[in-house]
């Protein structure tokens, strides 16, 4: 997730080069791609103004006249699936398989904001003293996204579909080691018919982003990122009084219980942790299992991690790819080592393969226990830690000791058990009872803590980014 300090990972460290190209490197073989020619700031001034322009006319244009095109970008995106997806995994590493799932997702939250935004942003009358009052919600103008490099389209449609059909207008400055993805989501809403400016993709430095916040056109921002990068952007539109959505890391606790099915919740907590190659902010990172458990639950996840292939991510049987970088290979490496070194034992993996690119395998660290790396901090890649709990009050107590809130699950063969959990006792955004968290169109998505705040998704998403205002009529 790209803002300096890092891109995308809360403990990523890398700056991105002051240079005029980027450079999309597989992160398989650590070949070029390509390099992209970069925007002057002349350049990007004149795209905002433009942008700006465009939303003039877009935020009149009927609903249904957006709900056209929007249904026709979704079209798009099913018919370039293949491409696209083979464009994401060249870009960073992830299966070929889930690359072409992204991007189904993707037309799928544009069918949903096509089919339901009208009913979303519909006015809404309030009994007063008035003869008439009522609620409207009016499109804010020009949004500017700062996006990642984990989900590269995905996590640029469930906010672009949303503000587009509110009747704003957007900018994306995305990670620089997409650039591809990035023209190509701009490419999709050109083609779809949407005015030339309703949408751009800005290829620029990102020490730029500070001015863009401070241009008199840009309204509004959201950041899908790290905690550096998410005080970066919310101080600085801070300064200038601008809303903000920030979608940040997560640490997500997985809690097992005694009377969980071991098998089924073994299978979906490594289906989590290496689902996007452990580059999910969303992925389970820490399993708290009830100690009565332990030993026959990390038996049956060990083999099930040790049983992921690790290979080419263009072959279909693969499960893991390698992860979308080197330095963030190496920064991981080093939690791992650093987790060993302070008492956590590693089961599994845990070696740097003697291979060309980004590659790590699947991981995993047992005795994991506060204070240390592996629980304190955010494991971004193929890494599992392992903790004992006594019992589902100390679970409990662990899965919540932890400076993120994103995403939270709970294992057991009691529904009303893990909905009660779940409902009142994690602390987190999103909360999962036998199932690993993911995000739906229908659901709104978010944290709390420091893994951010406002919501993606759902009514309340199409939300964030208009003037919820009161009209009171005599």
């Amino acid at each position: 997730m790209e803002m300096q300090p890092p891109i995308q990972k809360s403990n990523g460290t890398r700056k991105v080069e002051d240079t005029m190209s980027l450079k999309a490197i597989n992160p398989a073989d650590g070949s070029t791609i390509r390099s992209y020619d970069q925007l002057t700031k002349e350049q990007m001034r004149d795209v905002v103004e433009r942008s700006h322009q465009t939303w003039l006319a877009w935020r009149t244009t009927p609903m249904d006249e957006r709900s056209r095109l929007m249904k026709r970008a979704a079209g798009l995106l099913r018919e370039r699936a293949e491409k696209y997806g083979r464009l994401m995994t060249r870009e960073m590493g992830k299966t070929l398989k889930s690359a072409v799932g992204e991007v189904e997702k993707c037309a799928w939250v544009c069918d949903y904001y096509a089919e339901n935004a009208e009913k979303f942003l519909a006015e809404e009358p309030v009994e007063t003293d008035a003869s008439e009052s009522f609620i409207t919600y009016n499109p804010l103008g020009v949004v500017l996204a700062v996006m990642p490099w984990n989900f590269p389209f995905w996590q640029v449609f469930r906010f672009a579909a949303p503000a587009l059909m509110a009747g704003n207008t957007g900018l994306l400055k995305h990670a620089s080691n997409v650039p591809g993805s990035a023209l190509a989501i701009e490419e999709v809403f050109r083609d779809a018919g949407f005015p030339e400016d309703a949408f751009r993709s800005l290829l620029i430095k990102t020490s730029w982003v500070d001015e863009l916040l401070a241009h008199e056109h840009i309204k509004a921002a959201t950041l899908t990122g790290s905690g550096p990068a998410g005080s970066a952007v919310a101080s600085r539109a801070g300064e200038m009084l601008k809303k903000t959505v920030l979608e940040l890391g997560g640490s997500d606790p997985y809690i097992v219980l005694e009377d969980a099915d071991l098998d089924a919740a073994a299978s979906t907590c490594v289906t989590s942790r290496l689902i996007n190659g452990g580059q999910s902010c969303i992925a389970a990172k820490r399993f708290i299992v009830i100690e009565s458990v332990l030993e026959s639950f990390t038996e049956k996840f060990v083999e099930r991690m040790k049983s992921a292939r690790m290979g080419d991510p263009m072959d279909e049987d693969v499960a893991l790819g390698p992860m979308a970088r080197e330095d963030l290979r190496d920064e991981l490496h080093e939690q791992v080592q650093k987790s060993v070194s302070e008492g956590a034992k590693c089961v599994l993996g845990g070696e740097i393969p003697d291979r060309k690119g980004s590659w790590y395998p699947p991981t995993v660290l047992t005795g994991v226990k506060p204070g240390m790396t592996a629980f304190d901090e955010e494991l971004f890649g193929p890494v599992a830690a392992i903790i004992s709990a006594r019992d589902e009050k100390e679970a409990i107590a662990l899965a919540n000791n932890s400076v993120f809130g994103l995403g939270a699950a709970v294992f057991t063969g009691d529904t009303a058990r893990g909905r009660r959990i779940a409902a009142e006792e994690l602390e987190a955004g999103s909360c999962f009872v036998n199932e690993f968290v993911k995000s739906d169109p229908r659901l709104p998505f978010g944290g709390i803590k420091t893994s951010g705040y406002g919501r993606e998704l759902s009514y309340l998403g199409i939300r964030e980014f208009t003037n919820i205002k009161t009209v009171y009529v005599a």
